[in-house]
């Protein structure tokens, strides 16, 4: 078991700036791949932006890519989502989440543990 637990959203200005930060314990956050992804009202959840254990490789969805950074520092088990330029569209549930394979990330099913989310609210 990995206990996930996201802080940092909260209410920002269209082009203004957010950081993420999820905070991992239970079993060794290292060995997973990990994940933000998002779910707007009414909406589906969808991927957002991924990472393999090492912090070697990393994946965007189209729609944030040159604006978020993501981030791991396995010393500290957190992992981290930084957001510039934030638009209104940004609006959303963020979640972290932990996969074993860092290939399946891009599908909402790939992972295996969830965080209880944090929102993020972009004003226009």
């Amino acid at each position: 078991q990995v206990q996930l637990v996201e802080s940092g959203g909260g209410l920002v200005q269209a082009g203004g700036s957010l950081r993420l930060s999820c905070a991992a314990s239970g079993r060794t956050f290292s060995r997973y791949a990990m994940g933000w992804l998002r779910q707007a009202p009414g909406k589906e959840r969808e991927f957002v932006a991924s990472i393999s254990w090492s912090g070697s490789s990393t994946k965007y969805a189209d729609s944030v890519k040159g604006r978020f950074t993501i981030s791991r520092d396995n010393a500290k088990n957190t992992l981290y989502l930084q957001m510039n330029s934030l638009k209104p569209e940004d609006t959303a549930v963020y979640y972290c989440a932990a996969a074993d394979s860092f290939g399946a990330t891009m599908t909402i099913a790939g992972y295996d543990y969830w965080g209880q989310g944090t929102q993020v609210t972009v004003s226009s």
